[in-house]
Formats: C-alpha cells, sequence, structure tokens
C-alpha cells in the first residue's frame, strides 16, 4: 500500500467531515447562535476572560491540545500494525474526538466559559462534581508532573539544542502579546516578526546547545517557570506563545506532507501485527491512541481556556472541530513517518518486535524524529537539520502541555475551594501555588516499590508520577468519556438527540472499564502487589461507576418530574 494514497485518503476523509458532519452537528445538534455573546465579553478580567481573535485562538487551542500526544501515541499504536491504527485516528477523529472537543466547548459557553468538572453541578449533581474534580486533579497533577520528567530529561540528556529555542519563543511571545493588545500593531506583522524571530532562535539553538543544567535542576526550573506562566494573564504569553508554536507545527506538517508526495513510499510496516509482550488490540490501542482520535486532557482546555476567550460562538466549527481535525492530521502523519519512512520492513520489524522495548519514550520520539528526518531529505533538506528542527518542535510541544495543564489544575484548585467554601484559597495565586505543589510531588517525591528482577525481590526507587503513569492513558480516555456524558446530559435536558455524543461516551466507556479490569487482574496476579497501583485503580473505577449512576439518577429524576 501507498502512503501517498493513504494520506490522500485520510485529508479526503477530514474535508468531507467539516464540510458536512461538523455542520451537522454545530447546527442541527448543538444549536450554535452568533448573535450570543460569549463569556469572553460578559466576563472580561484581562486575565482568563479575554475576546481573541479566531485566527490567534485557533493557534493557541491546536497548539495546547497537541501536545506530544499525537506524536507520542501513533507511534507505539502501530506496533498492531499500520491499519488499526490508521483507521482508529481517522474514524476516532471525525465521530469521536471532534464531537467531543466541540460539544464540550459549546456547553462550557453556555455555562458562562466555566469548566467541565465545576459545571458538571449544573448538570449532574453536587456529588458528581466533587467526583469529576478529583478526578481531574489526579489527571492533570500526574501528568503535569511526569511530563516535567520528561522535559527535564529532554533537556539535560537528549535536545540540548532545544533549550534556547523553547526558552526564547516565551520572551518573543510576550512581545507579541503586548504589541497586539497594548500597543495594537495588527496581528499579521507582529505574526510575521514573531515568527522569523522564532525560526532565527532554532538555528542559534543549534550552533549553542546547552549542557550545563543537569535534569533535577531543570525539574525545578520548570516548576518555577510553570507557577509563573499559570497566574499571568493569557494574553501576555500562554496565548501568543501557543499561537506563534502553532507556526511550527504548520511548517512542520507542510514539509512532512511535501515529503510524502515525494518520496511516496510503499508501507514498510504490516497492516496487522503482533508484537512480543503486547497486549491485546482491545481495548489497549484505544487508550494508547488517544490524543490522534479522542483524549479527555481536551475537554479540559475547551472549556478551561478556549471557551473564555472565544469571541463568537460562530467561531466554534472552526476552533472544536477543526482544531481536532488538524490533530488527527498530525496523527496520520506521524503513522506514515513510524510505518512507511523507514529503510526496510526488516528494520521496522526489529524496532516494533518488543513491546517491552518499543513504549518507552525515546523508541517513540526516535522512530517519528528518525521516520519524519527521512520524508524531509527526499527533497534536499539536510537529514541533521531536519531531525532537530523535528525535535525542536516536539520538546516545544511538550513545554505548551506543561503550562497549560499547570493553569487547568489552577482552575480545578480554584473550584475545588470554592465547592469546600475554603476562599483564601480560591484567588489564583493560592491556587497556582497548590497546582505547582501537587505537580512537584508526582515530579519530585520518590517512592518505594518492591519488583521482581531475575527471580530475586528488589526494591528500587522512583518519583511517585513514574509509578502511577501507567495509569494515565486509563484515567485520560475516561475523563473523555466523563465529558461526553456531560455533554450528553446537557444535550437531553435541551431535548436535543443525544445519539451523537452518546454512542462515543459507551465506547469509551466500555474501552476504559475493560482496561482497567485487565490491569487490575495484572496487579493483583503480580508476585508482589504494587499497593499504589491497585489502590488508585480502584478508586478511578469507583469515581467514574458513581458518576454515571449520578447522571442515570438524575435523567431519570427529571424524567419523573416531566412526566408528572
Amino acid at each position: 500500500m501507498n502512503a501517498l494514497l493513504l494520506t490522500v485518503l485520510s485529508i479526503a476523509a477530514f474535508l468531507a467531515a467539516y464540510a458536512f458532519y461538523s455542520r451537522f452537528i454545530s447546527q442541527r445538534i448543538l444549536s450554535i447562535d452568533p448573535s450570543i455573546k460569549t463569556p469572553a465579553y460578559t466576563r472580561t478580567d484581562g486575565i482568563d476572560f479575554v475576546p481573541t481573535s479566531p485566527s490567534i485562538l485557533f493557534g493557541h487551542h491546536f497548539a495546547s491540545i497537541a501536545g506530544l500526544g499525537p506524536i507520542v501515541g501513533p507511534a507505539i499504536g502501530v506496533i498492531y500494525g499500520w491499519l488499526p491504527a490508521l483507521l482508529w485516528v481517522v474514524f476516532g477523529t471525525i465521530f469521536f474526538g471532534a464531537v467531543h472537543d466541540m460539544s464540550v466547548l459549546v456547553v462550557s459557553l453556555r455555562h458562562q466559559g466555566r469548566t467541565i468538572g465545576d459545571l458538571t453541578e449544573d448538570l449532574v449533581g453536587k456529588r458528581a462534581k466533587v467526583l469529576f474534580l478529583f478526578l481531574i486533579f489526579f489527571l492533570l497533577a500526574l501528568a503535569m508532573g511526569v511530563f516535567a520528567l520528561v522535559i527535564s530529561k529532554l533537556f539535560a540528556e537528549v535536545r540540548q539544542e532545544a533549550v534556547i529555542p523553547v526558552f526564547s519563543l516565551m520572551v518573543i511571545a510576550m512581545l507579541v502579546g503586548i504589541s497586539v493588545y497594548r500597543w495594537k500593531v495588527p496581528i499579521l506583522p507582529a505574526t510575521i516578526v514573531g515568527v522569523a524571530a522564532m525560526l532565527a532562535v532554532i538555528w542559534v539553538g543549534v550552533k549553542y546547545p546547552v549542557t550545563s543544567v543537569t535534569a533535577p535542576q531543570w525539574t525545578y526550573i520548570l516548576l518555577v517557570y510553570a507557577l509563573v506562566a499559570s497566574v499571568l494573564p493569557v494574553w501576555l504569553l500562554l496565548q501568543p506563545r501557543d499561537y506563534l508554536n502553532s507556526f511550527k507545527l504548520y511548517i512542520g506538517v507542510t514539509l512532512l506532507l511535501v515529503g510524502v508526495v515525494v518520496l511516496h513510499p510503499e508501507m514498510k510496516a504490516p497492516a496487522l501485527h503482533t508484537a512480543k509482550n503486547s497486549p491485546s488490540l482491545f481495548p489497549f490501542l484505544f487508550i494508547m491512541v488517544a490524543c490522534g482520535a479522542i483524549s479527555g486532557f481536551h475537554n479540559l482546555v475547551s472549556s478551561g481556556t478556549t471557551a473564555r476567550q472565544i469571541d463568537n460562538e460562530g467561531h466554534v466549527r472552526v476552533i472544536g472541530y477543526g482544531g481536532m481535525l488538524a490533530e488527527g492530521l498530525l496523527a496520520v502523519l506521524v503513522i506514515i513517518a513510524c510505518t512507511a519512512a523507514v529503510v526496510s520492513r526488516e528494520t521496522w520489524l526489529a524496532n516494533y518486535a518488543d513491546f517491552e522495548a518499543a513504549q518507552g519514550l525515546p523508541a517513540k520520539l526516535n522512530a517519528f524524529i528518525s521516520g519524519a528526518g527521512m520524508l524531509l531529505g527526499s527533497y534536499g533538506i539536510e537529514r541533521k537539520f531536519a531531525e532537530t528542527f523535528v525535535s525542536v518542535v516536539v520538546v516545544a510541544f511538550a513545554m505548551t502541555t506543561l503550562d497549560t495543564g499547570t493553569r487547568l489544575l489552577r482552575f480545578n484548585f480554584e473550584e475545588m475551594a470554592k465547592t469546600f467554601r475554603l476562599k483564601p484559597l480560591a484567588n489564583r495565586y493560592a491556587a497556582s501555588i497548590l497546582a505547582v505543589l501537587a505537580i512537584g510531588y508526582f515530579a519530585l517525591m520518590k517512592v518505594h516499590t518492591t519488583v521482581i528482577e531475575d527471580g530475586r525481590v528488589v526494591t528500587i526507587t522512583k518519583p511517585a508520577g513514574m509509578i502511577l503513569w501507567q495509569l494515565f492513558g486509563t484515567t485520560n480516555q475516561l475523563l473523555a468519556a466523563m465529558g461526553l456524558l456531560v455533554a450528553s446530559v446537557y444535550l437531553y435536558k435541551k431535548g436535543k438527540p443525544v445519539i451523537y455524543t452518546l454512542i462515543p461516551m459507551v465506547f469509551m466507556l466500555a474501552v476504559t472499564a475493560a482496561a482497567m479490569t485487565i490491569k487490575l487482574i495484572k496487579f493483583l496476579d503480580a508476585e508482589i502487589i504494587n499497593w499504589p497501583l491497585l489502590i488508585t485503580s480502584v478508586l478511578i473505577l469507583i469515581i467514574t461507576a458513581w458518576m454515571v449512576i449520578e447522571a442515570g439518577l438524575n435523567l431519570a429524576k427529571r424524567r419523573v418530574e416531566g412526566g408528572s
């Protein structure tokens, strides 16, 4: 099978979905109304609620939901062969992820820009809200703690050339933010200068890699940065940084597409493949390939930052649905890079022969970076420079996820403080400090765990986040199911058809419940039980089941009241 044909078919499917399915969902199901004033106007505060140009907001939203997700997920998901991964990315994006993102965005807009966790109280109930907030807290604190560790390792040991470009971009972004919002510089010239400066510092980073800072030192630096970024006005750093960052991705995607056209390689990987030690395709493919198809993290971005910046409901379709399609396209290109842009079928089989060896982060990133380098090299771009550019894009998007996630965790703490009437902790400074402390716990707190190595019982010490990381994928997809649940309840109460959100919700619940059950059995069957993993898994399942029951009781009560 030719990779160019698969890419063209995927793009055609995305374009058709945007032209027809997204219009149907937005108009007939969500009833988007451009005449309604958005929270960006009704709650303007210059910090989080800021009316924003759709071109800037699309870049911010796209960069925030993307991060490393659509790269690392597909890069390991292809271990089952290119066909299952590609089908899940294309159809998952169209019917699951894009509908999920757009629906939650609309629900948040109709509830004054409140986050998915907070507005759950109005739609489902107070107990469900508290449960959801705790689930979000665990997901964000765990994920951002591990991201801080991963970025630190990348900066210190793997991609030192990315340090100057990543941190210089923050200064460039702040200058662009001030230029546009304070000095009233038109967006176009500000964008041109900002993008040119951003690309120039990539060259500086390649010439002058930073090698003197250790990984632990980077972790502390990143935590301080995340604290500062989470309290700054969104227009000053987060929004312009993500906007400019998105151009790296646009350029990268364009270069990859040109490479696919020029090289038009045959798929080296088999369509279906069974690797040593790999878990069953169902349900784990749908857990591994998350952001490229559907991800719970997206509903936190849609309702946490994006809904507070949209200046017209008419922009929901292009930002909510279109942003997810753009991420789906990136995931398709990652699949092509990892399965077609390799030397030979034998090389691919060697790289993906063993699931345990292939699932580490370096293996995932190297598979994509190497494949991308081959695609860009097919039309004259020097291979080393191509791989460096791609690696800088990868690290920059990991940073995007870190500070966006910290801001979202800040929102979560603010809502928890209000719910439990802890007013002193509800302001953005206190909530940000608590958010960074939680992230720091998972990144820095060492936990002792016992494992079996070569028949011997060995005690090892790891950061808490690394111990619990294997629960992230399942928890993230559970969060997606909960977002679809809230959207379905909203639509039901509005008398709208719920099938378009209900079917994806049921599927994601089935996938995550099956995955968590399999993991629980594995934890219980282990020679030495990992109690933190076991207890956390049980609690997550209980919270999920409880939320579903709460939603069912709420709807049943409404039906009874309606009938009477």
